[in-house]
């Protein structure tokens, strides 16, 4: 049976990117107890996002914040040929933020994250979804049904959390000054555990540093430009 959810407790999802990186630490300083959860699917950058995440933890270690819980949901036979598994045709810097969306990625995040708070007692998961996000998955109404058919199913009382859901990017930066940015990884064409400089991802990374007007620590395996 499971116990009595316990207040102050939360549970942060987190990929080793800037923006839950920034929410991690802030839960920390509201929170007895942070969980940070990352799942596994597969896909081709997360042992570079693991390896930063380890250090970021490593570096920042707030008392509030618990081990690094690792859960698998691989998306491999789900995918098939998609560019997240493959590497081919991944989005460049100059793409639309739509052309970066892996199918039901929140679907799948938080069925494993709700359970896992649900069995471990934490009343909620917090999520760093961003004002800008444009799938379908990152909607209000999303999230409130999604939470209601989950919870229904294990009768649980599990919260969604989204404190980030009227920011930007820059402002998430400019609220995380002071944190190890440097061990952030938001790149989807890694070069080893480096950026490469030239997809999507790094190209957001970088204008967002430039636009918060905040000094970009991180090492890029190519100085291309920001795509304006």
């Amino acid at each position: 049976m499971v116990k009595r959810m316990e207040k102050n407790r939360c549970a942060v999802l987190v990929s080793g990117g800037l923006d839950s990186a920034v929410l991690l630490a802030e839960m920390s300083a509201t929170n007895a107890a942070v969980f940070p959860l990352f799942i596994q699917a597969g896909l081709r950058w997360e042992p570079a996002e693991l390896r930063h995440l380890r250090q970021f933890l490593q570096a920042i270690a707030r008392p509030a914040i618990q081990p690094l819980q690792l859960l698998g949901m691989s998306v491999t036979d789900l995918y098939g040929n998609h560019w997240s598994i493959s590497g081919q045709g991944i989005p460049d810097a100059a793409s639309p933020d739509e052309a970066v969306f892996l199918p039901g990625r929140n679907v799948l995040l938080l069925a494993k994250a709700m359970l896992w708070c649900h069995l471990n007692n934490v009343p909620a998961v917090a999520l760093a979804v961003l004002s800008a996000n444009p799938f379908p998955d990152a909607t209000p109404a999303f999230f409130d049904a999604y939470a209601d058919a989950v919870n229904q199913a294990v009768q649980g009382h599990v919260q969604i959390l989204r404190p980030f859901a009227a920011l930007k990017k820059i402002d998430v930066l400019r609220r995380g000054q002071g944190l190890p940015f440097e061990l952030t990884f938001s790149c989807i064409e890694p070069r080893g555990l480096e950026h490469c400089g030239k997809c999507n991802k790094c190209g957001e990374r970088r204008r967002a540093f430039r636009d918060a007007g905040i000094p970009d620590p991180t090492c890029y395996a190519s100085e291309s430009p920001c795509i304006a």
